[in-house]
C-alpha cells in the first residue's frame, strides 16, 4: 500500500508564535524557521515570511517543535472509497447488509436526507482513517463528500434523481436546458460535465455527520480547549435555550438584469457579502455592467438551529459557575433538544471571530461554538426506560409481596425513620392520572410540603429525590426568583428577536421540582408557580410574546417555621406565614418536629454512628432496591391509568365530609377545600399504580386516607395551644345542650339548669341572657310558670 503522506519537522521559534496558530498542509510560516531533512524537495512548499491565511477548523499549535503529517489527499479518498463500498456487517444468519452503500442509495434516490459515518465502523475498517478524520473533520467532511456525490452518481447513472419539491425542480429544469441549448448548437456533453457548471453546494441535497466512537467519553463543557479546535469532539450537558428553526442561506443564486445569465455565490458560514456586478462573458466584454438580482427560489436554504447547553451539576467543580456554550444545528440535527434534555452532542469545535463593536473592543479573542454532527437526547433514554419491561431476575428482586413498603423504605433508607414521609415521596414520584375530560384538566401530580425543625433531613430526602427522579430539577427558595422558576424572556444574539428560555418549572416539566427553604422566597416571587402547582401550565405576556408552557411538575417543597423551631403555642398560619391559597394546593403537608424522647433518640443516634462507621444503612427486614431498578419500576408504573370503581366513590366522599366537619369545629385547623377530595383520589390512584393495577382497590382508598390523616396529624403539637376567645353564651349552651340530652329531650327544672351553670363558672346574668337568645331562635321553650326548660328541634 502507497505510504500516504511525508514527514516534515517544523521549528517555530517564540517570535513565530503569533504566526504559528494554524498549520495545515496549505498554510506555512516564516521561511528562515523551517528546517527540511535530507531528501525533501522543498519546492513542494511556499515559504512565506507572514501569516497569509487561516484555515477554517484547523487545530492550534503553541509547540516549539511539532511533527506534522501531510497527508496525501488523493490517496485519503482512495480509503474512503473502499471504506464506503466494501464496509459491511454480518448478521448472524451470515446475510452481509453493506451499511454505507445502502446509505448512498437511500441518499440517491431521496429518500435519506442524512448520510451518517460511525466513526466505530471507519476505526474498525481502517484506524488511521478514523484518526485523521478525528483530528482534522472539516477537511475529511469535504472529502467524504466529493466521494459521496461520485458515488450517487455512479448508482444513479444517466438518470435524474427523483423530483421532491420545488428546489428538485429548479436543478431539474436548469440541467435539462443545458442538455438542449448544447444539442441545438450540436455538442456532445456528459451528465456529469453539466453538472460541474453548478456548485456541489447547489446539486447536493443530503449532509454528512460524523458520530464518536462509543469509548470516546464526553467532555464537560469546561474541558474544551484550544487543543480541541477543529476536531471531532463529545460533549455533555443539560439544554437551558434553544431557538426556533429557520433557514440559513448555503447558496445563493443571482440573476443578471442585464444578460440574464445565472452567478451562484456558496456560503461558508452565518455572514457573507452579496455579489453586484455580473462576472459572465456577455456582460464583461459589452461593458453592460449588469447587476445581479437575488433570486430566492433558485437558492439553497438548511434548517438552522441554536442551542445552549450548560454543565452538569456533578460535572461543576466546587466553587465554580458552571459554563455554558453555543452549539450550531443544521439539517436532520434540528428539533432534538428542548430547555431541560440532558444531551450527549458529537461536533467540531470552531471559532468564530465576533462581529460588529466587540470585535473592536475584543481584538483577536474569538467566540467558540460547536457545529453538531450528532445529537444524542436523553429523552430517547428515557423513552426507552418508559417502554422497558422487567425481566425475571428483577421481578425476584422485587418480589410479590410488600412491593410499597420496600419501595418506601429505599428511598434515601440511611435516613433514619420518617417511613410515612417517605411513602408520600414515592407517591409523587409514580404520581396519579391525569384528567382530560371536555377541556377541563385535573391534574395527576402530587405536591408535597414538609415542614419543621432544622436538622430532620428535609433536604436530604429532597436531594434523593432528585437523584432518583428520572427528570428533576433542584433549587432553593432564596437563590430562585420568579422569572428563574418559570420562564425568562432573552433577546436572540442572533436575529435580534425576543424567546422564551425555561426555568425551573419548565425544565422539569413531566417530572420533579424540589424546592428547599421554601419558606425563604419573596412573596412575589412565590406567587408565581401558583398556576403551575394547579392548572399545570405557565402563562407568559412579555415582549409581545403571548403563550403558554406546559409545566407538568411535582413540586415538593421543604420549609423551615418562621421562628426558626415551631412554637406550639402559635396557629399553622403563623408558624409557617404561608398564604392559605398556597397551602391548599399541596396534598400532603408534614410537620417533621425535633422531640426529646429517650427512645428515639437513643435509636437515632445509634442509626447515625452505624451509618457514619459502616458508610451504608442498618440491616432491616427490607433490602434497599438499586436506582436503577427503581427507575425502572417507576417507569413500569407510569404507564398504569387506573380508574375507581363506584363503590369507593361513597367512602371517598364520607372522608372529605369528615375532614369539613372536623375543620369546622377545631379552631387551629388548616384551610380546607375541595382540592382535598382531589388529593385522596391522586393519592389512591398513585397506590393502585404502584401495585401495577388497573383499578383502585379498597385498600389504597384507605392508605390514601391514612396519609392525609397522618399528615393532618403531624400539623397538631403535642403540647396543648391556648384556646381562641369565646363568647360565655355559647359555652353555657353547651351545658344546657349536654343537660337536655341526658333527660332524652325532656323538660329541665331551670333550677338544674342555673346551678349547673354555676358549677361551670357561668353566672346567673349570662344563663339567662343565653336562654333568652336561644329562645328567640325558636331553639329552647320555657314554660308559662318558667319552671321548666325543653327543646324545639
Amino acid at each position: 500500500m502507497k505510504w500516504p503522506f511525508e514527514r516534515v519537522v517544523v521549528r517555530i521559534p517564540s517570535r513565530c508564535y503569533g504566526y504559528a496558530n494554524y498549520i495545515c498542509p496549505n498554510l506555512f510560516q516564516c521561511g528562515v524557521c523551517l528546517s527540511w531533512p535530507r531528501g525533501v524537495n522543498p519546492k513542494r512548499v511556499q515559504k512565506e515570511t507572514a501569516y497569509r491565511e487561516t484555515v477554517y477548523g484547523e487545530t492550534a499549535y503553541r509547540e516549539t517543535s511539532r511533527t506534522h503529517a501531510y497527508v496525501n489527499y488523493d490517496v485519503a479518498k482512495e480509503r474512503i472509497q473502499d471504506f464506503l463500498k466494501t464496509y459491511y456487517q454480518e448478521h448472524a444468519d451470515g446475510h452481509k447488509v453493506f451499511v454505507y452503500a445502502d446509505q448512498a442509495a437511500e441518499v440517491a434516490y431521496r429518500r435519506q436526507t442524512a448520510f451518517y459515518v460511525m466513526q466505530e465502523d471507519v476505526h474498525t475498517h481502517d484506524p488511521e482513517l478514523s484518526e485523521w478524520i478525528d483530528s482534522n473533520t472539516c477537511r475529511f467532511r469535504n472529502l467524504f463528500y466529493e466521494v459521496t456525490d461520485a458515488f450517487i452518481q455512479e448508482i444513479l447513472g444517466d438518470n435524474e434523481p427523483p423530483v421532491h419539491d420545488a428546489h428538485d425542480a429548479f436543478i431539474f429544469q436548469r440541467l435539462y436546458m443545458d442538455r438542449k441549448i448544447k444539442e441545438a448548437d450540436g455538442e456532445m456533453v456528459s451528465h456529469d460535465e453539466m453538472r460541474k457548471k453548478y456548485p456541489p453546494e447547489l446539486m447536493r441535497r443530503y449532509e454528512i455527520y460524523f458520530k464518536t466512537r462509543d469509548l470516546v467519553k464526553p467532555l464537560p463543557v469546561r474541558e474544551l480547549k484550544a487543543s480541541c479546535v477543529g476536531k471531532l469532539v463529545s460533549v455533555r450537558g443539560v439544554c437551558i435555550r434553544s431557538t426556533e428553526v429557520k433557514p440559513l442561506a448555503n447558496v445563493i443564486t443571482y440573476t443578471c438584469d442585464a444578460c440574464g445569465n445565472e452567478t451562484y455565490q456558496p456560503v461558508a458560514g452565518q455572514s457573507y457579502t452579496p455579489a453586484f456586478n455580473c462576472p459572465s462573458r456577455d456582460c464583461v466584454e459589452s461593458k453592460a455592467n449588469g447587476r445581479l438580482q437575488m433570486q430566492v427560489r433558485g437558492s439553497k436554504f438548511i434548517k438552522f438551529q441554536e442551542i445552549r447547553i450548560q454543565e452538569i451539576s456533578d460535572q461543576v467543580p466546587v466553587g465554580s459557575i458552571p459554563r455554558s456554550m453555543t452549539i450550531s444545528l443544521t439539517g436532520e440535527n434540528t428539533r432534538k433538544a428542548m430547555p431541560g434534555d440532558t444531551v450527549v452532542v458529537s461536533g467540531v469545535l470552531i471559532p468564530a471571530l465576533r462581529s460588529g463593536f466587540k470585535q473592536v473592543t475584543g481584538g483577536l479573542v474569538t467566540e467558540i461554538f460547536l457545529d453538531a454532527h450528532h445529537v444524542e437526547n436523553s429523552r430517547d433514554e428515557n423513552e426507552d426506560l418508559l417502554n422497558a419491561e422487567l425481566t425475571e431476575e428483577e421481578i425476584q428482586t422485587l418480589g410479590s409481596e410488600n412491593v410499597y413498603e420496600r419501595l418506601a423504605y429505599s428511598i434515601a433508607p440511611e435516613i433514619y425513620g420518617l417511613l410515612d414521609e417517605k411513602k408520600s415521596l414515592l407517591l409523587a414520584l409514580v404520581g396519579g392520572v391525569d384528567k382530560n375530560a371536555s377541556g377541563m384538566k385535573i391534574r395527576g401530580a402530587l405536591n408535597i410540603l414538609m415542614m419543621g425543625d432544622p436538622g430532620v433531613a428535609k433536604s436530604q430526602l429532597l436531594g434523593y429525590v432528585d437523584r432518583l427522579a428520572i427528570r428533576s430539577q433542584y433549587t432553593t427558595g432564596r437563590g430562585s426568583s420568579g422569572v428563574g422558576l418559570t420562564a425568562a424572556v432573552v433577546k436572540d444574539p442572533i436575529t435580534g428577536e425576543y424567546a422564551l428560555e425555561g426555568g425551573s418549572l419548565v425544565l422539569a416539566d413531566r417530572g420533579i421540582c424540589c424546592i428547599d427553604e421554601f419558606d425563604k422566597m419573596l412573596d412575589s416571587d412565590r406567587t408565581a408557580i401558583h398556576e403551575v402547582m394547579e392548572q399545570q401550565t405557565i402563562s407568559i405576556a412579555k415582549a409581545g410574546i403571548m403563550t403558554s408552557l406546559n409545566a407538568r411538575v411535582s413540586i415538593i417543597a421543604a420549609a423551615n417555621p418562621s421562628f426558626g423551631r415551631y412554637n406550639p403555642h402559635r396557629s399553622i398560619e403563623e408558624n409557617l406565614r404561608l398564604p392559605a391559597a398556597l397551602l391548599s394546593r399541596f396534598d400532603l403537608l408534614w410537620l417533621i418536629q425535633d422531640v426529646p424522647n429517650i427512645d428515639s433518640d437513643k435509636r437515632l443516634a445509634e442509626h447515625i454512628t452505624y451509618v457514619h462507621r459502616k458508610g451504608e444503612q442498618p440491616q432491616c427486614t427490607f433490602k434497599p432496591i438499586e436506582m436503577v431498578l427503581f427507575r425502572k419500576y417507576i417507569a413500569l408504573c407510569k404507564r398504569k391509568q387506573p380508574t375507581i370503581p363506584e363503590p369507593l366513590k361513597q367512602r371517598l366522599v364520607e372522608m372529605y365530609v369528615d375532614i369539613r366537619r372536623d375543620a369546622l369545629n377545631d379552631s387551629d385547623s388548616i384551610f380546607t377545600s375541595p382540592r382535598i377530595l382531589l388529593g385522596a383520589i391522586r393519592l389512591s390512584t398513585a397506590l393502585a399504580r404502584i401495585r401495577l393495577s388497573d383499578v383502585v382497590s379498597e385498600e389504597d382508598v384507605e392508605e390514601a386516607i391514612r396519609l392525609m390523616m397522618a399528615s393532618k396529624a403531624s400539623l397538631h403539637s403535642r403540647q396543648p395551644r391556648i384556646e381562641k376567645y369565646k363568647d360565655p353564651r355559647e359555652k353555657a349552651f353547651n351545658v344546657i345542650r349536654e343537660l337536655l340530652q341526658e333527660s332524652n329531650k325532656a323538660p329541665v327544672k331551670l333550677d338544674l339548669v342555673y346551678k349547673k351553670c354555676n358549677q361551670k363558672g357561668f353566672t346567673d346574668q349570662v344563663v339567662a341572657n343565653c336562654i333568652s337568645d336561644w329562645s328567640e331562635a325558636g331553639v329552647l321553650s320555657v314554660d308559662s310558670a318558667k319552671q321548666c326548660i325543653q327543646s324545639i328541634v
